[in-house]
């Protein structure tokens, strides 16, 4: 892993980026790739189609899923989520997702709900809003400098996003901070990297 962060080339943004999908393949976890197609292809135009734009019970499930799946696999927080009542995620989705494009009130309303912190709750605002919110992934953060040690707190995603919005803005083009939280995690080689 070399260190994208201070490049200044978009072609080394590029070419970590372009690897995403090989290195979410090298993982080797049972349906990841699946849930992340899912995620990256199909959430966020589900998201945009309704209005109000909302989340179902079995999205924000399913989100989990890839969260833990790319990440770090937690039961008890996985069976809080599944156990948040319906209704009230379409609601909270709905009041989380108006609040677009204040850079924290989505996540902190979001995270609201049971089992979900600010990780899981920027992957919802990552698939309605990747322009403004990248996800909150470890890997990632310990690739900005200065970020500091990674906590999962609204403060710590404050920072990394404007770290992340910041790059994204210095690289131009279409560069959003989904894109490059997605190359520094290409770059980072995933949690299958860690094994080694």
């Amino acid at each position: 892993m070399g260190t994208l962060w201070s490049a200044t080339s978009q072609s080394k943004w590029r070419e970590a980026h372009d690897r995403y999908d090989d290195v979410i393949a090298a993982q080797g976890v049972s349906r990841l790739v699946e849930l992340d197609r899912w995620y990256q292809r199909d959430l966020p135009p589900a998201i945009a189609k309704r209005r109000p734009a909302r989340i179902t019970h079995a999205e924000l499930v399913k989100a989990a899923e890839w969260k833990m799946a790319r990440g770090v696999f937690r039961a008890r927080n996985l069976v809080l989520v599944k156990g948040n009542d319906a209704g009230v995620v379409e609601q909270t989705s709905i009041d989380a997702l108006s609040r677009i494009p204040d850079p924290k009130a989505p996540i902190a309303t979001l995270a609201k709900l049971d089992g979900v912190g600010p990780a899981t709750a920027s992957a919802i605002a990552a698939a309605a809003a990747p322009e403004i919110y990248p996800f909150f992934d470890e890997l990632v953060a310990a690739q900005i400098p200065g970020l500091g040690p990674v906590a999962f707190t609204m403060t710590c995603y404050a920072r990394y996003a404007d770290a992340l919005r910041s790059r994204a803005a210095e690289l131009g083009e279409r560069w959003t901070p989904v894109l490059v939280e997605k190359a520094l995690w290409a770059n980072s080689g995933g949690k299958a990297a860690l094994r080694k």
